[in-house]
């Protein structure tokens, strides 16, 4: 972890804004910027320009500029003033697309890959200032669930990416969507509406490398932070604000840092979908799922989470694996949930192998309560892609080979039934202070070593 700590720390040092040979002015080159007028060849012509020359900046004074995709070019920063404002057109034909590599998930879809600032091969580029970039909610019939439209800013195969301080508003899919790209910094960000904030796509030889996600704000319809084949990953200092989950990990990841993090629902952007009726409450703050959508095989490890606040999440934590997938350590540590409203923080493989170590301290965690003696019985099955309720209403604990519990608060709105804590295949468990609701019950099945320091009751 340490060594993972100071990669990261020496990639956002070092991780350089693009050289700025020069500045080129986009209405130098033709565009109008009031917001009718299309002004996509005028803004390539711009990049264009400063790429033959080595570099530099691309200014986009005050103005609406309508376009279909600009292309981003190795070493060109979009500037955009305050007042600046980038809106997709309505056109779908303006839009061109991302190919990612034969052989990985939606290679073939390549309608699903188009976006409204698109990056392909590129390196040392940056998005910058305190304008905007408007989706302009460009829904497309033809699309995922037949409504999703471009991506709002795309980086295929790309390395060296820095977007910074502007806002993204009203994407028609995902806000920033990174395929294949590693060395990548955002950093005070703020979005609005839209599927998932930021999204990443690596794959088993190629997964996204030393990303980091500081000082940003998500109020999404989606996901804030979600995708596959992460590593060496920190996201810290942000305000995230959903619909759906806080951040959602669908594949194996490596090397994760998550600290200085405040999850709240309900969402204030709707989310939507063409399968249920549109809904604004919000999901698990934490839903670590690898192989849940798709069979992602690979290692879930060395993950840190850190100074937490939840308030109003389905659950705090849904932590299960899928056969195909394994699991090392992963520590949950000053995390503070109030007002969990549907399921007990979950720790569970349904893969052969068990997750290896989850260490839960300092944690103090409230749900909603008022589960029935016939909940209390049920069967618990195999998750879908989100959290469910569960047979306990606080912590429950599925295939694992080391848990370890110390200093942890579990308290209730209401009585409840159901054990405060199940777990069932769990080869060791280390209690040391944990505190829950009087008159609730731990049913321990088929627990190994129970180590136990020292068990409280809440009065």
């Amino acid at each position: 972890m340490f060594k993972m700590l100071q990669r990261l720390a020496v990639m956002l040092v070092l991780l350089p804004v693009p050289a700025q040979a020069g500045s080129v002015n986009v209405r130098d080159h033709g565009a109008v910027g009031d917001g009718k007028t299309h002004d996509t060849a005028a803004l390539n012509k711009a990049v264009e320009a400063a790429a033959a020359a080595g570099g530099g900046q691309v200014l986009f004074p005050p103005g609406r500029y309508l376009t279909g995709t600009i292309h981003l070019k190795s070493h060109v920063t979009l500037m955009l003033d305050a007042g600046a404002e980038i809106v997709g057109t309505s056109d779908l034909d303006q839009y061109q697309n991302f190919n990612p590599p034969k052989g990985t998930p939606l290679a073939d879809r390549t309608r699903w890959h188009r976006a409204l600032i698109l990056g392909v091969d590129v390196e040392n580029v940056a998005i910058m200032g305190k304008g905007i970039v408007n989706g302009n909610k460009v829904f497309d019939p033809r699309g995922e669930e037949r409504m999703r439209g471009p991506h709002t800013i795309l980086l295929g195969n790309s390395r060296g990416v820095v977007i910074r301080d502007i806002s993204i508003r009203d994407s028609a899919n995902y806000a920033v969507m990174l395929e294949f790209t590693s060395q990548v910094e955002v950093r005070g960000v703020k979005i609005t509406g839209g599927w998932d904030g930021v999204h990443f796509r690596g794959w088993k030889d190629n997964p996204c490398r030393d990303i980091s996600i500081t000082d940003c704000e998500f109020y999404t319809g989606d996901d804030c932070i979600a995708g596959w084949f992460w590593e060496n990953t920190l996201i810290a200092r942000c305000i995230i604000n959903s619909s759906c989950n806080g951040i959602r990990l669908i594949g194996p990841a490596r090397g994760l840092v998550m600290h200085d993090l405040l999850f709240f629902g309900p969402g204030r952007y709707e989310h939507r979908t063409s399968r249920e009726q549109k809904r604004t409450n919000m999901l698990a703050g934490l839903c670590l799922q690898p192989g849940a959508w798709d069979r992602t095989e690979g290692v879930l490890d060395d993950v840190q989470i850190s100074q937490v606040t939840m308030h109003n999440v389905t659950t705090p934590l849904h932590l299960s694996l899928k056969p195909g997938n394994t699991a090392g350590r992963i520590t949950i540590d000053r995390l503070t949930a109030t007002g969990a409203y549907r399921a007990a923080a979950s720790i569970e493989s349904w893969a052969q192998e068990p997750i290896d170590t989850v260490v839960l301290r300092d944690v103090s965690m409230e749900f909603t309560g008022g589960g029935t003696p016939e909940q209390a019985r049920m069967e618990v099955r195999s998750p879908g892609v989100d959290a469910r309720p569960l047979p306990a209403w606080g912590v429950y604990a599925r295939n694992v080979r080391n848990l370890i519990m110390e200093n942890v608060r579990l308290t209730l709105q209401k009585e409840d039934a159901r054990p405060a804590i199940r777990a069932e295949q769990v080869q060791a468990m280390t209690i040391d202070s944990l505190k829950y609701a009087a008159g609730a019950t731990l049913d321990l099945k088929d627990v190994g070593a129970v180590r136990q320091a020292l068990t409280e009751h809440k009065p």
